[in-house]
């Protein structure tokens, strides 16, 4: 049974910092690409960033570009979001998602976690 359990919302004042990680457990972490996307209240779930299996190739959503980084520790099957330099617009619940397609949309992803709220207040 695949399992996928994020941690490190919170609430945080504009301008500050938090790391959110993710903790995979019931498959070949390796062999996953790994998202992280994020839904507002009122919005859809958009894609904020990606990684690739291997950890070689990333890429992130232009809101956040500069900002959010994103690696991985195969060894810990684990994920992170560093999320810098935070908005308001921030603000939205943070999913991790592993899929075998290195790819921007939902759908390519096929196990996703419960979520972590990221709350910035301006």
């Amino acid at each position: 049974q695949v399992q996928l359990v994020e941690s490190g919302g919170g609430l945080v004042q504009a301008g500050g910092s938090l790391r959110l990680s993710c903790a995979a457990s019931g498959l070949t972490f390796s062999n996953y690409a790994m998202g992280w996307f994020r839904q507002a209240p009122g919005k859809e779930r958009e894609f904020v960033a990606r990684i690739s299996g291997t950890g070689t190739l990333s890429s992130y959503t232009d809101s956040v570009k500069g900002r959010f980084t994103i690696s991985r520790d195969n060894p810990k099957n684990t994920v992170y979001l560093q999320l810098n330099s935070l908005k308001a617009e921030d603000t939205a619940v943070y999913y991790c998602a592993a899929g075998l397609i290195y790819g921007r949309a939902a759908h390519d992803y096929r196990y996703w976690g419960q979520g972590t709220q990221v709350t910035v207040s301006s």
